[in-house]
């Protein structure tokens, strides 16, 4: 079944907890518990890391999805696989959770120091022309908007 090109603008799915609720967790199915190797939080939308990644996955999945060749085959490749494995991994970010036992929020973000002013800064256009230029061999590329 081929879909109309109005049909594939639309969203099968309206937010990542629909698609989490509604396809994945129906789709993706692994025992998470206690006694496994893999670790699920029934309340991943506390864990910041959690949303971001399972979003991106619902929006590859609704990209992916109107390619009917290889679209599904590389959305678990490519986007589905890889953040589960993160996701599911008992040193991620569901360390503490457990389907029995809920969310725990025991990990802290990742440690920082803000570097002195002026280590770092936002490259000019002839930084980034250049850097460009030598992207793509020396050959130089001019951009037809200017």
């Amino acid at each position: 079944m081929t879909e109309t090109t109005e049909q594939q603008g639309q969203l099968v799915y309206n937010n990542e907890v629909d698609f989490v609720e509604n396809y994945l967790s129906v789709v993706y199915r692994r025992q998470v518990s206690d006694l496994s190797d893999t670790v699920w939080c029934p309340e991943w939308w506390k864990h910041i890391e959690a949303v971001v990644r399972l979003q991106a996955v619902w929006r590859a999945w609704e990209h992916l999805r109107q390619d009917p060749a290889t679209g599904l085959s590389v959305w678990f490749l490519d986007h589905a696989d890889p953040h589960m494995a993160v996701l599911l991994n008992p040193r991620g970010p569901f360390k503490y959770c457990s389907v029995r036992n809920g969310h725990k929020e025991m990990l802290e973000p990742l440690p920082t120091v803000t570097p002195p002013d002026g280590l770092l800064s936002t490259p000019d256009d002839e930084t980034v022309a250049a850097a460009e230029s030598a992207a793509a061999g020396g050959v130089e590329i001019t951009d037809p908007r200017h």
